[in-house]
């Protein structure tokens, strides 16, 4: 088997296991609170130095489109769950910052997703595996 064959084959059955899990997290996730949308971007911005980013820094973290994440902002804005600023160093630029309400909101989500891949991920793979699937899904998305 060829390099190009091991690397596409490699690539498939990622993207298949990723749909699988995807779609079963889907289902247990905690909709009534949150769509799965709104809580990537709590969980992206509970991971920023003082719970802010940019919105186009935002963007890259996404897998939605900058209208699309603009409109999702929006939405958390009206439910108070983030707000918006104008970037101090850059009046052009937007900063979304978690509230304290999006940060409670985003913390209780977050354990029942937490059990849910736990189980999934979790129960399908030993410590050792966890730890080189990590390793090397990391080594990928941080190749130039």
């Amino acid at each position: 088997m060829s390099d190009k064959s091991l690397a596409v084959d490699a690539w498939e059955s990622l993207f298949r296991a990723q749909v699988t899990v995807l779609r079963t997290l889907n289902t247990e996730f905690p909709t009534d609170k949150l769509s799965f949308n709104e809580y990537d971007v709590l969980f992206n911005l509970s991971r920023q130095p003082e719970h802010r980013l940019r919105i186009r820094d935002l963007n890259r973290h996404l897998l939605l489109t900058q209208p699309s994440v603009s409109r999702l902002v929006d939405r958390l804005v009206q439910r108070e769950l983030v707000r918006k600023e104008s970037d101090p160093g850059d009046g052009r630029g937007t900063i979304v910052c978690l509230t304290d309400e999006g940060y409670d909101l985003f913390r209780r989500v977050a354990v029942v997703h937490a059990d849910s891949i736990s189980r999934r991920v979790g129960g399908a793979l030993s410590a050792a595996e966890l730890r080189q699937l990590t390793a090397l899904t990391e080594k990928l998305r941080l190749q130039p």
